[in-house]
Formats: structure tokens, sequence, C-alpha cells
């Protein structure tokens, strides 16, 4: 950190990051926009997912120096909330809620039916890392559609383990079913 704060020191600009990597002109431009603020961790780290697209060691590294943090708090807070993430997304991504209405209503079975479709078709990819993510909520909020599972981002109530795994062949890179 010493070395970047050096080489920041020597190119004359707060603007550019001495990697080059743009991304870091917005992670500091959110940081200006919070002053620098100790309680804005939480704003800041989901503003550093967004643009990197996950949490790496180092960027929980950078944001503990610029907000004057213990690197074990900013850990601490990424690692509590579950929206966070530390390894790179599939570009699928299949969220199951087993809140209490979901998991009564068959949340697990319909876990277990999600994962063992995308691991079927992860298999199949066997590309750089996995082409479905599968992860899991506490609660989504929709109690009344349970069970829910969010596809790519779009939140489906009522669904039938058929009709998951109907959806999730349809991701297939080349799209067939």
């Amino acid at each position: 950190m010493i070395e970047i704060e050096q080489r920041r020191a020597a190119l004359g600009k707060e603007e550019d990051h001495p990697s080059g990597d743009n991304r870091f002109r917005m992670l500091d431009a959110s940081m200006k926009r919070h002053r620098h603020q100790p309680d804005a961790l939480i704003e800041v780290l989901h503003t550093a997912q967004e643009v990197f697209g996950y949490l790496q060691e180092d960027i929980l590294q950078y944001v503990a120096h610029r907000l004057k943090l213990p690197p074990s708090r900013v850990y601490g807070v990424a690692t509590f909330y579950h929206f966070f993430t530390f390894k790179p997304k599939a570009p699928h991504t299949c969220v199951v809620c087993l809140g209490t209405a979901c998991y009564v209503k068959g949340g697990q079975g319909l876990l277990a039916a999600v994962r063992e479709q995308a691991e079927r078709i992860n298999h199949e990819v066997r590309g750089e890392g996995p082409w479905i993510s599968v992860e899991t909520a506490r609660c989504l909020g929709a109690c009344g559609l349970a069970p829910v599972v969010v596809f790519d981002g779009e939140v489906c109530g009522n669904v039938e383990i058929s009709d998951a795994v109907e959806r999730m062949k349809g991701w297939r890179p080349d799209g067939s079913v």
C-alpha cells in the first residue's frame, strides 16, 4: 500500500490509480462522495463489488487503507453480509429462497434440483469456471409467492421443480434445451 501511495505522489494526480485500472477511479469517487467516512463502508463495498464484479483481497485492503479502518473490520463486514462475494460470479445465477415459507413449501427440494441441474450444465460446459452459480437466501421478502427463486435477477414465485429445471436448460451456452 505504501508503494501505491508513493507512486500516486510521484504521479501528482489523485484521480489516477498507479495500477492504471480505471475502476479504482470509480471506487475512489464513491469514497470521496461519502467523504471517506468509515461509516460508509457498506456503500463503498457495494460500489467495489459492482465495479470489480467481486471483492478481492487487495480491494478490501485498499478500501481499509482509504477509509482508515482496520482490515479486519472491512473483512468482517464483507463476510457478514450475504450480498458480498469473494469469487467471480458465473454468467448465470440462480438464488433459491430458504426462508420459512419457501422452506415449508418445498424450498429444500427445489434447491437440490437446481443444484443438480447447475452441476449437470457446468459439467457439460467445462469452461473457465462455472456457467451457473447457485446461491441461497434466508428470505427474499416474497413469502406470499413461496417457493421463490431468482433467475438472473428475475424474481419468480410459486416455482415448481420442473419449471426451474426447464428454465435452467435454456441457459446452456448454445441455447439448446
